[in-house]
């Protein structure tokens, strides 16, 4: 990929519009939280505040001199794909239930006003996250990518992480309708490889996207993007919140960390 120099005068510009994008999916998810009461909902508007990036980063730069299809197709696709599925798919998850108990751990934290702890705490902090995880979508489409061998491997790795991420949803929620199975560790499937292969391919979706955006000298500006997605995966907000309620709520959980991959799939260790 090269970086189109006509592009230039437009990127700042362009830059400004993703992130009034994402500021204005976060102000959507603030309203609809406090409409239902509830916090959990921003999580449906994280993936979709991406695909608001790459829509407007896709029309805003299609009238510029040298702005490529091929590439700016290619990050619109798969970034909204992705976003949309997941996105769907959280909203289906969460229906009929009550709050998330992570939101409800970090509002107990608030003092004063919830509303003003929430603005800054919850919606603020993902907002800054997802405009700075943004960028390879918003640099991407300022540039000049005939096809090639990167953004082939961009293609592939994302297929990868997409497949990953979506037939371990489905897995998972497959495991969760039987009653059979309640209390119960999902260890089947892609889960026996790995203890969160939805997580896994989110991470490899997003580095996938990385490659088609910002194959070439530009890849040094954004590789903290995936590189930040793949930390709150797998050490902040992700991997360790999520297994530290699991260890509580199914026996046998013990056994399963023991046996199976805490991230990168493998096969599983016999005890």
């Amino acid at each position: 990929m090269v970086f189109s120099t006509s592009l230039v005068p437009g990127l700042a510009s362009g830059i400004a519009w993703s992130f009034l994008g994402v500021l204005g999916t976060m102000a959507a998810a603030f309203i609809v939280g406090r409409l239902r009461h509830r916090y959990r909902d921003i999580d449906v508007f994280w993936p979709l505040g991406f695909v608001v990036v790459a829509v407007i980063g896709f029309f805003t730069t299609a009238t510029q001199p040298g702005a490529d299809t091929v590439e700016r197709s290619l990050l619109l696709v798969s970034v909204g794909v992705w976003g949309l599925r997941l996105s769907f798919h959280l909203a289906w998850r969460s229906r009929g239930e009550g709050e998330d108990p992570r939101y409800t751990a970090i509002m107990r934290r608030a003092k004063g006003s919830k509303i003003a702890y929430s603005l800054v705490v919850v919606y603020g902090l993902q907002a800054a996250l997802m405009a700075f995880i943004s960028l390879p979508v918003t640099l991407g489409m300022h540039a000049s990518a005939p096809i090639g061998a990167l953004q082939i491997i961009g293609v592939l790795l994302w297929l990868l992480g997409f497949s990953f991420e979506s037939i371990g949803d489905a897995q998972l929620e497959a495991f969760k309708r039987d009653p059979a199975n309640c209390g119960k560790v999902m260890n089947r499937g892609l889960w026996a490889w790995t203890r969160h292969p939805n997580y896994f391919g989110d991470a490899c979706a997003w580095w996938g996207i990385f490659l088609v955006a910002s194959a070439g000298g530009w890849a040094v500006v954004t590789v903290l993007s995936p590189l930040l997605m793949t930390r709150l995966l797998t050490s902040v907000s992700g991997k360790p919140l999520l297994e530290a309620r699991l260890a509580k709520t199914r026996d046998g959980y013990g056994e399963y960390v023991a046996t199976t991959s805490s991230f990168l799939p493998r096969r599983p260790r016999k005890l």
